[in-house]
């Protein structure tokens, strides 16, 4: 009973790590993305918006936070947080 056990606990375990890896990958990397993509995956961000952040980056370089994009004209604080889950800064 207790191999049983331990074996549902190693598939859970390999089920999370593999749902947690996927999710990463769907993210958009705000670094390198183009203002299409930008446009296309955040929510709530135009297409001025998302030239002013790529316009931004390239003046300023990488984005290392959501503060950082924060600072972008367009970007509010609210409209970075909201799009947190969808954006990585590699």
């Amino acid at each position: 009973m207790s191999s049983l056990k331990s074996l549902g606990a190693a598939i859970l375990l390999s089920t999370l790590a593999v749902s947690a890896h996927a999710g990463e990958s769907n993210r958009l990397n705000i670094n390198q993305a183009s203002a299409t993509e930008i446009d296309k995956t955040l929510v709530f961000v135009s297409e001025d918006t998302a030239r002013s952040i790529v316009e931004y980056r390239d003046q300023h370089g990488k984005f290392n936070s959501i503060h950082e994009l924060a600072k972008v004209k367009g970007v509010s604080k609210r409209l970075a947080r909201y799009n947190r889950s969808r954006i990585s800064f590699e």
